[in-house]
């Protein structure tokens, strides 16, 4: 990297924070925002070309992203939501990828169906980051978003081993069964080796008693996932997936709450940096891709009218595939409703049992079972969250680093790659800017606060519930094995109730409650200790050692703090 390539980068980080600044006080989405700006500088005189290798953004910056996204999607709701999910993600790919690219051999007569095939997959995927801001900031339902976000973490993997299978169909002649078979092997062999490195790692993490260790192996997870699973030819991309869900599954059981804390922000720091580079990349690459169609023998003009072309064929794929699965998932929440006194009836039968281990187990799977149901029964997708859906089909990272992957020898590959190009920057600019107000049009509804309330209640309850357990437990003993005193005892548990109190209670700036008070007076505590400390710091009395015990102490009851109160 030269002096030059230095500035840029440092520009970018500083246009990223910028802009994820100041877009979401004008109501912008930042990915939408970022294209703009890269557009904007790209037709800067004094700004010099950048090319990137494709393959940098495949296999350095695209297994980080999707780790960073799915070691925050909750596993449960994954699992509840899976045939939503697989169905985007697996099959609308699929057909997209055909659909597309039976579109384009037609258009390009002389292109290959395998090449046009090719092209369809790369831009079959979408990006549901900048749907992900929109909706969050709009308040669309918790149900809708992770489905967002599970397609976002599977179809990459979908789209790119059958963007693998297409590129070989172009150099040679591959069979149906081939196809098939390569597709099988690649998703059967990444979901087991991202088990294994996420399983694995977070066994060596939890061994790791240091935040600075444990973040040291985080940082080389996706590509322990990635770079096995590539090596024989499966899926790197579904075994990164693969191994960010595990780890935060297994994160609240095996680690400690500052480790649990670094990783969040350490990799969301990783994630801000990363999805939204690639967007500030895709704006910033427009010149040199239309260059490189004027240079050669195709027309630019006509190459992005078939852009546009594409963009149209997807949105009405995604639109016809969304109506029949959302009234799938209207019939699933049907069902859940009527086996809802089945299930109480079986419980209830199951409870009686209770001598019987075998009961007990199945009694478990009940209530799992009637916990799914009340999620799809409380959080089903309606036919307005359906539409949400399906205009929810913004491209990104993927369509811009595959379709720039291309072999150099396919026929009309900057024309291709020009095409690709269009479909991205035509859905996340027309797509983006129009979502908020689809949205707000239909009306969509996000949580019900008081429900979730209530839910808040009852799960505080139970917490506080188990420590009173805890408490009159007559075999309770020190670690050295004698009695703790009454005092201390009654001291935890006025701890214990205050405890509740503060986390039933909402956080809200203006509530006289007493848990807000003590949470306002612990505050105030906090600025007075950190100004005192500065003085002392200041002063030069004390050695640098108590002052950075004392800071690091201070920042961990500050890291407890709720973040408006922090700041």
């Amino acid at each position: 990297m030269n002096l030059q390539h230095g500035v840029l980068a440092i520009a970018a980080v500083l246009a990223i924070v910028a802009v994820a600044k100041a877009a979401p006080r004008v109501g912008v989405a930042v990915p939408i925002a970022l294209v703009v700006v890269g557009i904007g500088a790209s037709y800067l005189p004094f700004v010099p070309n950048l090319n990137v290798d494709p393959h940098l953004i495949l296999t350095v910056v695209l297994p980080p992203i999707l780790y960073s996204a799915a070691v925050n999607v909750h596993a449960t709701d994954f699992r509840r939501n899976v045939k939503a999910i697989g169905g985007l993600s697996v099959l609308l790919v699929v057909i997209s990828a055909l659909a597309v690219g039976f579109l384009l051999h037609w258009l390009i007569p002389d292109l290959s169906l395998a090449a046009a095939i090719a092209l369809g997959a790369v831009v079959s995927p979408p990006d549901a980051v900048a749907a992900i801001s929109i909706g969050k900031r709009l308040g669309l339902p918790p149900r809708l978003v992770i489905v967002l976000e599970g397609e976002g973490l599977i179809n990459d993997a979908t789209a790119l081993v059958m963007l693998r299978s297409a590129v070989a169909a172009t150099a040679g002649v591959v069979s149906l069964w081939d196809v098939v078979g390569d597709f099988a092997f690649a998703v059967a062999a990444g979901l087991v080796i991202g088990l294994l490195a996420g399983l694995v790692t977070v066994w060596i993490r939890a061994k790791l008693d240091e935040p600075v260790l444990t973040t040291a192996i985080s940082f080389i997870v996706p590509f322990l996932a990635f770079v096995p699973a590539e090596e024989i030819h499966a899926s790197g991309v579904l075994a990164v997936v693969v191994a960010g869900l595990v780890t935060g599954h297994q994160s609240a059981r095996h680690f400690t709450a500052q480790d649990r804390i670094s990783e969040r922000t350490n990799w969301r720091t990783i994630q801000l940096l990363l999805d939204n580079g690639v967007f500030l990349l895709m704006g910033y690459q427009i010149v040199t891709v239309v260059g490189d169609v004027h240079h050669g023998d195709d027309d630019v003009a006509r190459t992005v009218l078939i852009g546009l072309a594409v963009t149209a064929a997807l949105v009405l794929l995604r639109v016809l595939f969304i109506v029949p699965l959302t009234a799938m998932l209207r019939r699933d929440q049907r069902r859940a409703v009527a086996r809802t006194d089945h299930l109480q009836g079986m419980l209830e039968r199951l409870t009686a049992q209770q001598e019987s281990a075998r009961a007990g187990w199945l009694a478990s799977l009940v209530r799992r079972r009637q916990a799914d149901d009340a999620y799809l029964t409380t959080e089903g997708l309606g036919w307005r969250g359906g539409a949400a859906l399906a205009w929810a089909g913004m491209r990104g990272v993927v369509t811009l680093a595959a379709a720039q992957s291309l072999p150099p020898d396919v026929p009309h590959r900057a024309q291709l790659i020009l095409i690709a190009f269009t479909v991205a920057i035509v859905t996340l600019l027309g797509q983006g800017a129009t979502l908020p107000v689809l949205i707000k049009r239909l009306r969509i509804a996000g949580t019900d606060a008081e429900a979730d309330r209530r839910e808040l209640a009852r799960l505080i309850g139970e917490i506080t519930a188990e420590g009173e357990d805890v408490l009159d437990n007559p075999d309770l003993r020190q670690s050295s094995g004698a009695p703790f005193d009454p005092e201390v005892l009654a001291a935890a548990r006025r701890e214990n109730a205050a405890l509740g109190e503060a986390l039933t209670q909402p956080h809200d700036r203006t509530e006289s409650s007493v848990a807000h008070q003590r949470r306002e007076l612990h505050r105030l505590l906090l600025e007075s200790a950190q100004a005192a400390l500065l003085d002392a710091r200041e002063s030069g009395t004390y050695t640098s050692r108590a002052l950075g015990h004392v800071q690091h102490m201070l920042d961990t009851e500050v890291s407890s703090l709720d973040p408006a109160e922090a700041h």
